[in-house]
């Protein structure tokens, strides 16, 4: 009976520090921006604002070199992203608003933001791959089954930055960023 009770508190005790250490990933776009240009141009810009707003965050608290210079590139590539899709929706014919972040995602940036010094890094990794895996199956599934051809277009243009993107953070979030090596020249 002891063993029993140590061992519900020790699986007590895991599942406390998992919910104290949890990442939130922002929101996956909705299914219809794989093939529909409204829903595919809203949920572009609103993946690509997180990616600015985050390292933003990112570039304000980090102390690892590596980092910095992820967060510095997420942010310029991703407001060519965004310019490249909006000009792309007016070739197509469209009047898009601004890019505005995803309901969930403000939760993401406040957990960067509220992170303590030692944890920031993992936890905007931790958010940066999934936010980029959502990112590619976006751009893969519209640049391959959407219904706007300059979209189509400008999609499949963003998948090799998005590649490029997914792969550092997974380098990164491996162990690759020790003494800020990682994305030297990115």
């Amino acid at each position: 009976m002891k063993t029993m009770l140590n061992l519900s508190l020790a699986l007590a005790l895991m599942g406390t520090t998992a919910v104290a250490t949890a990442q939130t990933p922002p929101p996956p776009p909705p299914a219809e921006a794989k093939t529909q240009a409204a829903a595919y141009v809203m949920a572009a810009g609103a993946s690509d604002l997180f990616e600015i707003n985050s390292s933003q965050v990112a570039l304000e608290k980090t102390q690892n070199p590596a980092v910095r210079r992820y967060a510095d590139m997420l942010i310029k590539h991703h407001q060519k992203t965004t310019a490249a899709t909006m000009a792309a929706a007016k070739k197509a014919g469209m009047n898009p608003p601004p890019p505005a972040l995803a309901p969930g995602a403000d939760a993401s940036i406040a957990e960067l933001q509220a992170a303590s010094a030692g944890d920031f890094d993992r936890v905007y990794l931790a958010q940066q791959v999934p936010a980029h895996q959502a990112a590619l199956d976006l751009h893969q599934s519209y640049g391959r089954d959407g219904d706007q051809a300059a979209l189509r277009m400008s999609a499949k243009k963003a998948v090799p930055i998005v590649k490029q993107h997914l792969a550092g953070a997974e380098k990164m979030q491996a162990g690759g960023m020790k003494n800020g090596a990682a994305h030297r020249g990115m």
